[in-house]
């Protein structure tokens, strides 16, 4: 009698697992960055954010989900002509596949160095990447403030992989991951 007591207050006594919880994305102050190689040197680009769907568990980072669609034809590739190029047809052909999406299907790790695999969609192909991700606090903010995080995400894609390979003589195929997010509860 006195172990199934015992049992029944360790179990009211211990406290419920925390639920992933909802973080909006600022869109105006994060970027989605990407380097490529451009003849003999790189270059740089932006891809604005359409939606995104966030659920941080901060105690068990593999409760975590991350659901992202990028605006494929607001991206910028550094100059016109590279822009129009990665737009069109041979590339990105934004015309048919306006979003790029990216749906974590599992996060593991720390909060400071985790790694999200997920399942990426570009013009209409999908594959599985792997990114790496960092959760920090804005300086200055008192230590226990999970209220507004900042995210990195920061990988590579082959773009080969996806169809994108337009112009191989000119572009690299690898393409560099470099995002920055801003979010708050």
């Amino acid at each position: 009698m006195f172990r199934c007591v015992a049992l029944v207050l360790c179990l009211i006594a211990t406290p419920p697992a925390a639920a992933p919880e909802a973080y909006r994305l600022d869109a105006e102050s994060s970027t989605v960055g990407f380097t490529y190689d451009f003849g003999q040197g790189g270059n740089r680009g932006t891809m604005p954010v359409k939606s995104a769907d966030i659920r941080l568990d901060l105690r068990d980072v593999g409760a975590s989900q991350v659901d992202v669609t990028l605006d494929a034809t607001g991206a910028r590739a550094g100059f016109f002509f590279a822009t129009q190029a990665m737009k069109g047809p041979e590339v990105l052909d934004t015309a048919r596949f306006p979003e790029i999406t990216f749906r974590s299907t599992a996060i593991s790790g720390t909060l400071q160095a985790a790694t999200v695999s997920g399942d990426l969609t570009v013009r209409g192909v999908t594959r599985p990447v792997t990114l790496q991700a960092g959760l920090y606090r804005l300086r200055g903010r008192d230590p226990a403030s999970r209220d507004r995080l900042t995210v990195l995400l920061t990988g590579q894609i082959d773009r080969r992989d996806f169809g994108a390979d337009g112009f191989a003589n000119y572009v690299g195929d690898m393409i560099g991951l470099r995002i920055i997010a801003h979010i708050e509860k």
